[in-house]
């Protein structure tokens, strides 16, 4: 008899047969995608979002246990097309935000990863997540002397008719410092919160914005503000106006622009649907944000931002620096934080001809990663020292030879686990060579229970060694491990070609705080490198950082917000000085590092702009080439340390306007106090001078305008330059050593 139904069950494993072949074939061109969107387009399950640093937020803080799963919906992601490439996004379902050029950055449903990665008019997509904030933790506390205290700076060039735009985090729109010098001009002119919850009627991507002074000031501050102060610090270093203190920031009179991204710390405020939405590529959108309202106003923009994350082979970087690159150009100017890695041993090379280096390694933590890169084979091999000592050894020909490129190697004893997971992939800077992101797992603590060390074995193989994070150090179970350089530890996007990328210096040492104590940060003093600051090349050999600024011991503001909801909080110990307004109480804070620094850096480009508003990058570049100050003569400049060495305000003006090629004008700036008003040059000192001081006042083109001579024994002068014609003017001071210099006045 004719069996139907076996028939049936035959023809239908036929048809299943068939119908998997096209998918099959469909497999998603992951090689498309960055490390963060292969993740989400292979899951199909739950992920975790939250880093373990989450752990150690206070409890108020903590997310309920039920959000730390979701399923995300939709990523914010750098994509490249082709022709016709945006309409292909669209007809996934994508929005696309924004696009420059062949880079757009668009919202993409998670589902849509994979179809869109088989599209060839989709080139590649990039998503990273993972800012943090570059304040120095180990002098977040200490008060100091300012180095800015009293900067004085010529009253030609205050920012005026520029735009500071600042993206950070815990902004106090209230602040005192962010009026003009008498307060009575509010600068803030626009602000996105790209974390808040009131979304009702936003046009934006995320969050909301903005504008006005009474809007701003009922806003009060940025949401993450009653526990972050970051932005409020950095802001005022760039732009402050110091109101009534000696504390005021760089670009006084510039008008401000900011926007409240979200970093690590920000998570605790992020909807877990919406986790993936804030991204570098929301970053970008940010800077778009802050160069398209400067573009709105017709006024020249520089953007400060003092965060970062470290570096990689991947390529995770490339679309956003390609984005970068297409924002900035004449009169947009973006300036980063370089990081605070310098005293942390982050890098080592085992040259072809040596069999073999290595280190110790611990961290806080069950996890640690590294990286390590090289065109040939060798090996990787770990040692846990106990009263036996066992050893795990891993090939990279074992790791190539596995269908992903992917190997878990387990040391199993007793009491302890060893697992050592590799996975192999070209470089994105150069595919001749391979990188091996390895990841430690461990009972406990990294190196605590026991003492573990990493070693490159392979005479015939040049490999080099990254630190991701962790703690490299040397010991005496194994004296001959003892590699490793605190080099290439540079940030992104600080690390970017089209970013000024800053380090930053040190000067003081101390300072009294308001109770009487005595507070040390010792660093170093003069300008030298501050031992914080990362240090370059960056991952494919670039100098870096660009340009130095002071960066410990800087003091600026601090939210009121802040204070109320911690009113016992550490940081809080360490304030200069408190103050009233409008019925708030403020305060003036100390804090160090690369954060300090790029602001100061941002701010002192702002002035720059006010006397050539169309300045590009690379411009910025010539002019610190030509102008900055070197601490240290014996080296070449620029260098992996300094940059160009660290910035010169005035001289940097000088050469912009070609002041600097009037012989007679000095490119030292005076330390006497000239200003002009009411038809007056006004000139001080700090104490009587010791002989006559010749002023001299020359036009921008080098013509004696004006000369008159100061008495000894004066402490103060005017001057009538009523018959003066309206602009710029060089003002030379010739006497006494103490007073001897140069400034710009504005008539």
């Amino acid at each position: 008899m004719f069996d139907v139904g076996g028939l049936r069950f035959r023809l239908m494993i036929l048809l299943l047969c068939l119908l998997s072949i096209p998918v099959l074939a469909q497999r998603p061109q992951y090689g498309k995608m960055s490390p963060l969107l292969r993740q989400l387009a292979r899951s199909s399950s739950p992920i975790p979002y939250l880093p373990s640093s989450i752990l150690h937020l206070p409890s108020s803080l903590s997310p309920h246990p039920s959000s730390l799963f979701h399923r995300p919906s939709s990523v914010c992601a750098f994509v490249k097309v082709g022709d016709n490439g945006e309409e292909v996004l669209r007809e996934h379902g994508c929005k696309v935000l924004a696009r420059i050029g062949q880079v757009c950055i668009a919202d993409i449903p998670v589902r849509q990863l994979g179809a869109l990665s088989l599209d060839a008019r989709i080139l590649r997509m990039e998503a990273r997540q993972g800012n943090c904030l570059l304040t120095d933790q180990m002098a977040t506390h200490l008060n100091a002397l300012p180095v800015y205290a009293g900067e004085n700076l010529p009253q030609a060039f205050t920012g005026k008719g520029v735009v500071v735009g600042v993206m950070d985090v815990g902004f106090d729109l209230t602040h005192p410092n962010f009026y003009s010098a008498d307060t009575t001009q509010y600068r803030i002119r626009k602000f996105w919160d790209m974390v808040t919850q009131d979304t009702v009627g936003s046009g934006l991507y995320v969050g909301r914005d903005y504008e006005g002074r009474e809007n701003l000031l009922a806003l009060g501050h940025s949401r993450d503000g009653l526990d972050m102060t970051h932005g409020t610090y950095t802001t005022g270093i760039a732009a402050g106006s110091g109101v009534g203190s000696p504390y005021r920031g760089m670009a006084p009179e510039a008008d401000l622009c900011l926007v409240a991204n979200a970093v690590t710390d920000d998570i605790v405020y992020i909807d877990s649907a919406d986790y993936y939405k804030y991204t570098f590529a929301t970053d970008a959108l940010g800077f778009k944000y802050l160069f398209d309202y400067a573009k709105s106003v017709g006024k020249p923009c520089v953007a400060s931002f003092s965060e970062g994350a470290s570096q990689d082979f991947r390529g995770y970087d490339q679309l956003y620096y390609e984005m970068l690159d297409s924002l900035v150009g004449p009169g947009r100017i973006l300036v980063a934080a370089a990081g605070n890695n310098g005293a942390v041993k982050s890098w080592f090379r085992k040259p072809v001809g040596e069999v073999s280096a290595g280190t110790f390694i611990s961290k806080s933590g069950s996890d640690m990663m590294l990286t390590f890169k090289s065109s040939l084979d060798f090996q990787l091999r770990f040692v846990t020292y106990s009263h036996a000592n066992d050893t795990l050894l891993v090939r990279t020909s074992d790791v190539l030879s596995q269908e992903d490129s992917l190997l878990t190697a387990v040391l199993n004893l007793d009491d302890y686990q060893l697992s050592v997971t590799t996975e192999a992939y070209p470089s994105c800077y150069d595919a001749s060579e391979m990188c091996y992101d390895v990841t430690l797992r461990t009972t406990g603590d990294i190196g605590a229970r026991r003492p573990l060390s990493v070693e490159v074995v392979g005479r015939d193989a040049d490999v080099e060694f990254f630190r991701v994070n962790g703690n490299l150090y040397t010991s005496t179970l194994n004296p001959s491990l003892n590699a490793g350089e605190s080099v290439c530890c540079i940030h992104s996007p600080s690390s970017a070609p089209c970013v000024i990328s800053v380090g930053s210096t040190s000067y003081r040492d101390s300072i009294q705080n308001m109770r009487g104590e005595w507070k040390k940060y010792w660093l170093g003093n003069g300008g030298v490198w501050a031992p914080f600051s990362s240090v370059g090349p960056t991952f494919d050999g670039r100098i870096k950082p660009d340009v130095m600024a002071p960066g410990n011991n800087i003091i600026s503001s601090f939210s009121s917000f802040y204070m109320e909801a911690h009113p016992d909080a550490s940081d809080l110990t360490w304030d200069l000085d408190r103050y009233e307004f409008n019925g708030r109480s403020y305060a003036w804070v100390s804090s160090s590092g690369t954060s300090a620094s790029c602001p100061a850096v941002a701010g002192a480009i702002a002035l720059w702009l006010q006397a050539k508003p169309d300045l590009t990058p690379q411009e910025v570049k010539d002019v610190l080439s030509r102008t900055c100050r070197h601490y240290d003569e014996s080296l070449s400049y620029p260098n992996n340390i300094y940059g160009y060495g660290e910035i010169d305000v005035y001289r940097g003006l000088l050469y912009i306007l070609g002041v600097d090629r009037i012989p007679e004008v000095a490119k030292r700036h005076t330390s006497a106090r000239i200003h002009y008003a009411d038809g007056q040059l006004h000139v001080s000192f700090e104490q009587p001078v010791s002989s006559s001081v010749q002023l001299n006042l020359y036009t921008m083109s080098g013509r004696l305008a004006h000369t008159a001579t100061i008495k000894a024994g004066q402490t103060s002068q005017s001057l009538s330059l009523g018959s003066l014609p309206a602009g710029i003017y060089a003002v030379q001071l010739d006497g006494p050593s103490s007073v001897k210099g140069s400034t710009l006045i504005r008539k």
